[in-house]
């Protein structure tokens, strides 16, 4: 007769040890211990600096964000005078930093994907030209690059009397670019509501389409939809608010440009410069990243009778995301950072400002921890967008 068999037990619950020979503990204590010494030394070093800088009478504290800065910065998109203190000059250069580095990053990513996918077309005067572009600009320094780029902007730009013009409405001279301005009026904010409520709608239906399209196999028209939420919204709030659309337009005076809106030269400089060499780097990554993907997708893709086009887009791009993603977040890392070498241009950002302010109040260890923090922050926050991101288009093992 068989024995019965006895019935399974439970697992026993892992008892924590608080013994020395225990490796989580030990591990835990030496991290505590680093933070604590690392602490520690930062606190004497922060002493004794403000020791030595009392003893020879330098003054010390951001006390000096509270004052009247004193300067004037020529342009930003926030009201600033001169009478204003410190820390609102501090935003303006925070703020034109931004100018530089969002748009620069947004516009170095087409660039960039469009000169990669080039380094693959059947076309052999498209691939010279690309791989020629990636090799001049990516081997000749950033700052000489940027300098070059404002010799063009202030020497060989016509006088403003001699804009060269685009139908009247975009002029491009010694002074920059001038272009309309948007006049604001009450009615625009339900134009401005219905944008982030085109939005919004936009993005749920996508959800639910692809949704559809997992659980049925039936596909909705996307692109289409979402475009006419995104325009048909904002059109019909600029309706509902009954005002048309009022543009400021620039126009030729005898000296200048007057009216409308204008990007500076040396805003122009840095973010042409910095665009023009960071997506020569880009466009490396992408071609390594479509380089990456198996043979055998781009065969299955022309099998199912995709155009190359199509199977670009849909097959191969997709699988190469994944690999690009960790090196275009240090290639957009490099793009914030490197707006810093915009002093050399005279453009007022955040390193700009720092320098102007530390001459004027000699607070040099406060201003170098200003921009240190500006500059931190900026890049733990794209960091943390490009992970997020990462996870995102990251394979779901299921």
């Amino acid at each position: 007769m068989a024995e019965p068999i006895p019935a399974r037990r439970a697992p026993r619950a892992r008892v924590r040890s608080l013994s020395w020979s225990s490796p989580r503990l030990r591990a835990q204590v030496y991290q505590v211990g680093a933070v604590l010494v690392l602490v520690l030394a930062i606190g004497f070093l922060a002493a004794s600096t403000l020791q030595n800088m009392r003893a020879r009478g330098i003054q010390s504290g951001f006390d000096f964000l509270l004052q009247p800065a004193g300067f004037d910065i020529g342009e930003g998109w926030l009201r600033y005078e001169s009478i204003d203190p410190y820390w609102k000059a501090f935003l303006v250069g925070l703020v034109n930093t931004l100018r530089v580095a969002v748009i620069g990053c947004v516009l170095t990513t087409v660039l960039g994907t469009l000169l990669g996918i080039g380094r693959f077309s059947r076309n052999a005067l498209v691939r010279g030209l690309c791989y020629g572009y990636v090799e001049l600009f990516r081997n000749v320094p950033v700052l000489l690059q940027l300098l070059m780029w404002y010799l063009i902007f202030t020497e060989y730009l016509p006088l403003p009397a001699d804009a060269v013009t685009l139908g009247e409405v975009f002029f491009v001279s010694k002074n920059g670019l001038s272009f309309p301005l948007l006049v604001w009026q009450p009615g625009y904010w339900l134009a401005l509501a219905g944008l982030v409520l085109g939005i919004g709608a936009a993005y749920a239906y996508v959800r639910l389409a692809r949704a559809r399209f997992d659980r049925t196999g039936v596909a909705r028209p996307v692109a289409a939809v979402a475009l006419l939420l995104i325009v048909g919204l904002p059109a019909l709030g600029l309706l509902v608010g009954g005002d048309p659309l009022q543009f400021d337009y620039p126009f030729r005076s005898e000296i200048q440009i007057e009216g409308g809106s204008a990007l500076s030269p040396e805003y122009l400089t840095v973010l042409v410069g910095l665009v023009l060499y960071t997506a020569a780097y880009v466009a490396e990554v992408v071609r390594a990243g479509i380089a990456s993907v198996a043979l055998g997708q781009h065969e299955a893709a022309a099998a199912l009778g995709l155009p190359r086009s199509r199977s670009l887009r849909l097959v191969v791009l997709p699988q190469a995301l994944r690999l690009m993603i960790p090196p275009l977040t240090n290639q957009y890392l490099n793009l914030t950072k490197n707006s810093s070498l915009a002093v050399a241009v005279g453009y007022p950002d955040i390193v700009s400002i720092a320098n102007t302010s530390l001459n004027q109040t000699g607070r040099a260890v406060e201003c170098i921890a200003v921009i240190m923090a500006v500059y931190l922050t900026l890049s733990l926050s794209t960091s943390a967008l490009m992970n997020w991101f990462n996870r995102r288009a990251a394979l779901k093992e299921r």
